[in-house]
């Protein structure tokens, strides 16, 4: 892993010079070398026992062209599961053995625990393009209020960047940043600033880089309209930012924030608890090259600036899903992009309802097969190649699920029965996909204060069974939404990028089932077929087949007001932040947040 910085350090070893560390100073690379090696090796290992194991299922009775096709469809869902399997194994462990755990995968983390003084300056940016303002700059204001109570509000300043083309939005946006300037002592109101563009050029990357360009600060913590971060996150954040100079970008564990949405609160309740082990895991062998999310991340100006503008795309247009390609950029100029895999004060707002989510997961698959047509950069590290890769892997998944459905009334009609070992090894896939969020919920229910955090373990328990149903049922469903973006964008339709919806809202039906015809249409002749030709298979596909066959009534039911009061009342799914809310929630729960811009 080279590198030709004259900051980076190295370690004696007896007579011998060891490799040289990572660019902070913080890792050995031949350490980080040995972990991926590892992981590679499990991975691998995994894979290619399952893929005998299916084979051998497979090859039974003969192997045809249907048996051919599954087994290339089952081989394209194991990079992903597999590799959530042993991040989430690594991530459990590394829990198990607490602050030592933490500390070997995110060395970083201790410099954020020193009370020091901040000596860099710190723009909190907030980009818009036709949002809700007043939700947005409410958002804002309260990150602001908690930054003031630490006492080390002066190293802050606050933009608004609009690129937002809605005369409504226009005057709304520019009417709240004068109200809620007018609201504060001047010298305060000076530190905040609001700028439009004329144009969406480069989109939200471009809008950044255009304030990057002007920007006197020395870091910047972009957030979008439904981020909100507590001010102790933030403060820890910079100080790691301070005490590594090589560092230009680490990324907070944003989680989701308390929500009334039935849906979100089931979608958050797994993500939440997956999320952490997973996170851990990843960052225990990805280090210097972790991942960014685009928001609720402390990023460094001159070095964004400088080297994280984004190509070009081969036969023109712009990059949407900027945030890894700019993590990449970053990581060739010399500085590390980490992680601090800690669940502390960072949220964001989840999809409402499951149209809204199936939307963004659209926006994303759009964004990530873009990669495919970026030009070859030269001087990425293997790692940073392997994580655009990555990107545009795991997209293979949902292709690959709806394509083995659809194969397998076909293969029932024309094999003598279920071959032997088919439901076990099924059985085990469902398992290894479920492992990030399984490893999750096992290590709150052998954490006595964790079960308390939650409301106790019969109200998790409960929480947890919820959740797992549904994802299953989401799983069915945005797989064969997915594939079809994918069919379409290989017929030339690219789609449009479409604004987030971020407030609850209910669905009628008809709404739903004309969103979600064609993937209730999937369903229904999967099911039918296999009831049709092999009922005792339908049974066994229900968890990949139901969520599709019950999609419009999922995302009616589930975006309904009436089933997420009923969830909020018994606390089912409830987070940590909902039983004990720090004061940022509280506030924002309360309404009370909104009324911080006047």
């Amino acid at each position: 892993m080279p590198h030709t910085d004259s900051s980076v350090v190295t370690l004696a070893e007896g007579p011998a010079r060891a490799p040289l560390t990572t660019p902070t100073g913080l890792q050995a690379c031949v350490t980080l070398r040995r972990r991926r090696l590892l992981v590679l090796g499990l991975n691998l290992a995994t894979i290619s026992g399952f893929a005998t194991a299916l084979w051998a299922v497979l090859a039974q009775d003969g192997v045809d062209g249907i048996d051919l096709a599954l087994l290339a469809c089952g081989l394209a869902t194991l990079p992903w599961t597999v590799l959530g399997f042993w991040n989430a194994a690594i991530g459990v462990a590394l829990l198990r053995a607490g602050r030592t755990g933490v500390r070997a995968a995110a060395p970083h983390a201790a410099a954020g625990e020193e009370d020091t003084p901040l000596h860099l300056a710190t723009a909190v940016v907030m980009t818009l393009r036709n949002e809700d303002p007043a939700r947005a700059l409410a958002r804002l204001a309260l990150v602001r209020e908690s930054l003031e109570r630490t006492g080390r509000g002066a190293a802050f300043r606050y933009h608004v960047l609009s690129d937002s083309d809605d005369p409504a939005a226009i005057r709304a946006e520019e009417a709240g940043v004068a109200a809620w300037r007018a609201g504060l002592p001047e010298r305060e109101a000076a530190r905040i600033h609001y700028r439009r563009r004329p144009d969406n050029t480069g989109y939200k990357a471009g809008n950044l880089q255009e304030f990057c360009a002007g920007s006197d600060a020395d870091l910047m913590l972009p957030l979008d309209a439904d981020s909100l971060m507590t001010g102790p996150a933030i403060l820890r954040l910079v100080r790691i930012m301070q005490a590594h100079p090589r560092l230009g970008i680490l990324q907070s564990l944003a989680v989701g924030a308390p929500a009334d949405s039935a849906f979100s609160r089931l979608f958050q309740f797994g993500m939440r608890h997956g999320m952490l082990p997973y996170t851990l895991g990843a960052a225990w062998w990805g280090a210097d090259c972790g991942p960014f999310w685009g928001h609720n991340a402390v990023v460094r100006i001159a070095p964004f600036a400088a080297h994280c503008r984004l190509p070009p795309l081969r036969g023109g247009g712009a990059v949407l899903s900027h945030d890894q390609v700019e993590a990449v950029l970053m990581r060739r100029a010399g500085y590390e992009v980490r992680v601090l895999p800690i669940e502390e004060g960072s949220f964001e707002d989840n999809p409402p309802t499951l149209l809204d989510h199936l939307t963004r997961d659209a926006r994303w698959c759009r964004g990530n097969m873009q990669y495919l047509r970026l030009p070859a950069m030269p001087g990425l590290l293997p790692m940073s190649r392997f994580q655009l890769a990555w990107a545009v892997l795991m997209f293979l998944n949902p292709p690959a699920l709806t394509l083995a459905l659809l194969l397998l009334p076909w293969r029932a009609a024309t094999q003598a029965g279920p071959a032997a070992g088919a439901g076990a090894l099924f059985l085990l896939w469902l398992l290894l996909s479920l492992a990030p969020k399984l490893a999750g919920y096992a290590t709150v229910l052998a954490d006595r204060e964790a079960r308390a955090a939650h409301g106790g373990a019969s109200r998790f328990v409960a929480g947890m069974l919820a959740e797992i149903v549904a994802s299953f049922l989401l799983l069915g469903a945005s797989s064969v939404r997915l594939t079809a973006v994918l069919v379409a964008m290989l017929a030339g339709r690219a789609g449009r990028w479409t604004a987030q919806g971020r407030d609850p809202r209910g669905l009628r039906w008809g709404e739903a089932a004309r969103a979600l015809s064609g993937v209730t249409l999937f369903g229904l002749v999967v099911c039918g077929a296999l009831a049709a030709i092999a009922p005792a298979l339908l049974v066994w596909s229900l968890p990949l087949t139901l969520g599709s066959l019950l999609a419009v009534p999922f995302a009616v039911l589930t975006a309904a007001p009436g089933p997420g009061r009923a969830m909020v009342r018994s606390g089912l799914c409830a987070t940590r932040e909902e039983i004990a809310p720090p004061w940022e929630i509280a506030r924002l729960r309360a309404g009370s947040a909104e009324r911080a811009v006047p």
